[in-house]
Protein backbone atom coordinates (compact mmCIF):
# COMPACT_ATOMS: atom_id res chain seq x y z
CA UNK A 1 0.00 0.00 0.00
CA UNK A 2 1.53 3.58 -0.94
CA UNK A 3 0.78 6.91 0.34
CA UNK A 4 -0.41 8.91 -2.75
CA UNK A 5 -0.70 12.61 -3.25
CA UNK A 6 -2.43 13.95 -5.63
CA UNK A 7 -2.59 17.60 -6.70
CA UNK A 8 -5.91 18.94 -8.70
CA UNK A 9 -9.49 17.18 -8.06
CA UNK A 10 -10.87 17.53 -11.37
CA UNK A 11 -12.33 14.89 -13.39
CA UNK A 12 -8.83 12.75 -13.91
CA UNK A 13 -7.70 13.73 -10.26
CA UNK A 14 -10.85 13.26 -8.37
CA UNK A 15 -11.54 9.52 -9.99
CA UNK A 16 -8.09 7.93 -9.87
CA UNK A 17 -8.20 9.31 -6.40
CA UNK A 18 -11.21 7.45 -5.96
CA UNK A 19 -9.74 4.31 -7.45
CA UNK A 20 -6.80 4.51 -5.61
CA UNK A 21 -8.60 4.63 -2.35
CA UNK A 22 -10.39 1.76 -3.12
CA UNK A 23 -7.38 -0.27 -4.52
CA UNK A 24 -6.76 0.06 -0.57
CA UNK A 25 -3.88 3.15 -0.59
CA UNK A 26 -4.09 6.05 1.75
CA UNK A 27 -4.85 9.18 -0.92
CA UNK A 28 -4.41 12.33 -0.20
CA UNK A 29 -5.72 15.20 -2.66
CA UNK A 30 -4.59 19.00 -2.33
CA UNK A 31 -6.72 21.20 -4.63
CA UNK A 32 -7.38 24.70 -3.98
CA UNK A 33 -10.90 25.30 -5.09
CA UNK A 34 -12.51 23.57 -1.56
CA UNK A 35 -15.92 23.19 -3.80
CA UNK A 36 -13.75 20.22 -5.75
CA UNK A 37 -14.08 18.30 -2.58
CA UNK A 38 -17.85 17.39 -4.10
CA UNK A 39 -16.29 15.30 -6.34
CA UNK A 40 -14.40 12.75 -4.24
CA UNK A 41 -18.09 12.65 -2.45
CA UNK A 42 -19.86 12.26 -5.76
CA UNK A 43 -21.74 8.78 -6.13
CA UNK A 44 -19.99 7.32 -3.17
CA UNK A 45 -22.05 5.31 -0.18
CA UNK A 46 -19.17 7.19 2.19
CA UNK A 47 -17.96 10.59 2.42
CA UNK A 48 -14.07 10.92 0.91
CA UNK A 49 -13.04 11.37 4.90
CA UNK A 50 -15.18 8.42 6.04
CA UNK A 51 -13.44 5.87 3.34
CA UNK A 52 -9.75 7.38 4.69
CA UNK A 53 -9.22 9.73 1.94
CA UNK A 54 -7.47 13.33 3.29
CA UNK A 55 -8.14 16.75 1.49
CA UNK A 56 -6.12 19.79 2.23
CA UNK A 57 -7.28 22.98 0.34
CA UNK A 58 -4.22 25.06 -1.09
CA UNK A 59 -2.19 26.28 -3.62
CA UNK A 60 0.39 23.20 -4.43
CA UNK A 61 2.72 25.67 -5.20
CA UNK A 62 3.31 26.74 -1.57
CA UNK A 63 5.65 24.41 0.76
CA UNK A 64 3.14 24.68 3.49
CA UNK A 65 0.17 23.55 1.61
CA UNK A 66 2.31 20.43 0.40
CA UNK A 67 3.65 19.73 3.41
CA UNK A 68 -0.05 19.91 4.80
CA UNK A 69 -1.43 17.11 2.46
CA UNK A 70 1.30 15.13 3.30
CA UNK A 71 3.99 15.37 0.94
CA UNK A 72 6.99 14.63 3.11
CA UNK A 73 5.47 10.98 3.54
CA UNK A 74 4.29 10.51 -0.50
CA UNK A 75 5.16 7.39 -2.01
CA UNK A 76 3.70 8.73 -5.12
CA UNK A 77 3.04 12.47 -6.29
CA UNK A 78 0.49 12.91 -9.21
CA UNK A 79 0.49 16.39 -10.56
CA UNK A 80 -3.10 16.57 -12.41
CA UNK A 81 -4.11 20.24 -12.58
CA UNK A 82 -5.74 22.13 -15.49
CA UNK A 83 -2.40 23.72 -16.08
CA UNK A 84 0.73 22.13 -17.67
CA UNK A 85 3.18 24.65 -16.39
CA UNK A 86 1.65 24.44 -12.84
CA UNK A 87 1.92 20.63 -13.18
CA UNK A 88 5.78 20.68 -14.39
CA UNK A 89 6.74 23.31 -11.84
CA UNK A 90 5.31 21.37 -8.55
CA UNK A 91 6.33 18.20 -10.30
CA UNK A 92 10.00 18.92 -10.20
CA UNK A 93 9.39 20.57 -6.55
CA UNK A 94 8.36 17.31 -5.57
CA UNK A 95 10.98 15.29 -7.06
CA UNK A 96 13.79 17.85 -6.29
CA UNK A 97 13.26 19.55 -3.12
CA UNK A 98 10.84 16.61 -1.11
CA UNK A 99 12.39 13.36 -3.05
CA UNK A 100 9.39 11.59 -3.97
CA UNK A 101 10.16 8.46 -5.09
CA UNK A 102 7.74 8.27 -8.02
CA UNK A 103 6.75 11.41 -9.39
CA UNK A 104 4.06 11.92 -12.14
CA UNK A 105 3.04 14.72 -14.34
CA UNK A 106 -0.29 15.14 -16.64
CA UNK A 107 1.01 17.62 -19.59
CA UNK A 108 -1.38 18.36 -22.31
CA UNK A 109 1.34 19.14 -25.11
CA UNK A 110 2.98 16.46 -26.52
CA UNK A 111 6.32 18.24 -27.27
CA UNK A 112 6.48 19.76 -23.51
CA UNK A 113 5.73 15.67 -22.35
CA UNK A 114 7.99 14.11 -24.76
CA UNK A 115 10.94 16.66 -23.69
CA UNK A 116 10.38 16.44 -20.03
CA UNK A 117 10.03 12.75 -20.42
CA UNK A 118 13.52 12.94 -21.63
CA UNK A 119 14.74 15.08 -18.83
CA UNK A 120 14.02 12.12 -16.17
CA UNK A 121 9.82 13.43 -15.15
CA UNK A 122 7.17 10.59 -15.62
CA UNK A 123 4.84 12.36 -18.36
CA UNK A 124 1.19 11.33 -19.00
CA UNK A 125 0.03 13.29 -21.68
CA UNK A 126 -3.65 12.84 -22.71
CA UNK A 127 -3.36 14.53 -26.09
CA UNK A 128 -0.66 11.69 -27.51
CA UNK A 129 -3.11 9.14 -26.13
CA UNK A 130 -6.23 11.31 -28.07
CA UNK A 131 -4.36 11.42 -31.15
CA UNK A 132 -3.22 7.65 -31.06
CA UNK A 133 -6.72 6.48 -30.43
CA UNK A 134 -8.28 8.56 -33.20
CA UNK A 135 -5.97 7.19 -35.96
CA UNK A 136 -6.00 3.80 -34.48
CA UNK A 137 -9.90 4.14 -35.29
CA UNK A 138 -9.17 5.41 -38.36
CA UNK A 139 -6.75 2.57 -38.98
CA UNK A 140 -4.05 4.60 -40.01
CA UNK A 141 -0.29 3.23 -39.76
CA UNK A 142 1.07 4.13 -36.16
CA UNK A 143 -2.22 4.46 -34.92
CA UNK A 144 -1.39 1.90 -32.14
CA UNK A 145 2.08 3.16 -31.35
Amino acid sequence: MSFVLIVGSGRVGSTVARNLLAAGHQVSVLDEDPLSHERLDAGQEKTWEAAGGRFTIGQAIERDALVEAGIEQADVFIASTNGDNTNLTIAQIAQRMFNVPRVIARVMDPARAEWYAAQGMETVCPTSFAVDMFEQALGMPGGDR
